[in-house]
């Protein structure tokens, strides 16, 4: 099991949305917020100088890639006495805002992605084919683009996740995802999800006593195991809910709990709505602490 893959197919939500922009210099454009949205903007020709509201500006370059975690609104422009053309390819993925948290809590305001893309082949490849799609519409534009744009988005938090890891980060996902003993717990927890698991079963599939196994956990993703497995079986519920038809009792089934009422009473302690209300449209954001 492809733990960020699996994470991401839940926490996002409807069709990504993105344009192509060229401008010539001298140019500004703002770009607004999009609350409960990941925003990007991929530099594929000229420089550029990113601004945002209190902090120092950013110079971009060909090839760099710029990732708003948050959908906080920023501003491009060309630079202080440049001459030249830039063109980029903007876009927006829409999150569960009630699904999204444990994930977004580890990702800066702004993360840069310098343009030495020689080095991340297969993000350039993914960057160059959707500016294409977006230039030179043909049939089966449609069905492509948000497909290279779930590949590229992917490739962007991959491409972050590496330099974490090169940087000796302390914890997060970063951190847990390269630790072999929790990333294997974490595998086997969403490879099964229905399981009875306990601390001393997730435990053993990391290779680990009890204690240090919770410790050790705990201290990377910042919340004990089976907080998070709640957390992972709640969220996973809610994308079902919506995405499909089937009885409480089946959701109930596949996420772990042995009834359907005591799954309806752990989704409303965690989100403050019984799942029948937000399968007709209720927005849940979830709850802190442990629901299990």
């Amino acid at each position: 099991m492809d733990v960020l893959s699996d994470v991401m197919a839940v926490v996002r939500t409807g069709q990504p949305r993105s344009a192509r922009h060229q401008w010539r210099s001298p140019w500004a454009q703002r770009f607004d917020p999009v609350p409960g949205s990941i925003g990007f903007q991929v530099i594929l020709q000229g420089p550029c100088r990113l601004t945002r509201e209190g902090a120092a500006p950013v110079d971009l370059a060909a090839g760099d890639i710029v990732l708003r975690p948050r959908g906080r609104g920023h501003t491009l422009a060309s630079g202080p006495g440049e001459d030249s053309t830039t063109a980029s390819v903007c876009g927006a993925y829409q999150l569960d805002a009630g699904h999204a948290l444990a994930l977004l809590d580890d990702l800066p305001e702004l993360i840069h992605l310098p343009g030495h893309l020689d080095r991340q082949p297969q993000l350039r490849a993914t960057a160059e084919l959707l500016a294409t799609e977006l230039d030179r519409p043909r049939p089966g534009t449609a069905a492509i683009v948000p497909a290279l744009l779930d590949i590229l988005l992917l490739h962007m938090l991959r491409t972050w996740l590496d330099q974490q890891s090169a940087g000796g980060v302390a914890n997060g996902w970063a951190a847990a995802l390269r630790d072999p003993p929790i990333a294997g717990a974490l595998r086997a927890m969403h490879r099964d999800l229905a399981r009875s698991w306990t601390v001393a079963a997730l435990a053993a599939e990391a290779g680990l006593s009890r204690t240090e196994f919770a410790r050790r956990f705990a201290l990377l993703l910042g919340r004990p195991p089976l907080a998070y497995l709640t957390w992972w079986r709640m969220t996973t519920a809610g994308r079902l809910l919506l995405q499909s038809d089937a009885p409480l009792r089946v959701i109930a089934a596949e996420v772990g709990y042995r009834s359907e009422f005591a799954f309806a009473s752990a989704f409303k302690r965690h989100f403050g709505i019984a799942p029948g209300a937000h399968r007709r449209g209720g927005n849940p954001v979830a709850r802190s602490g442990s629901d299990r």
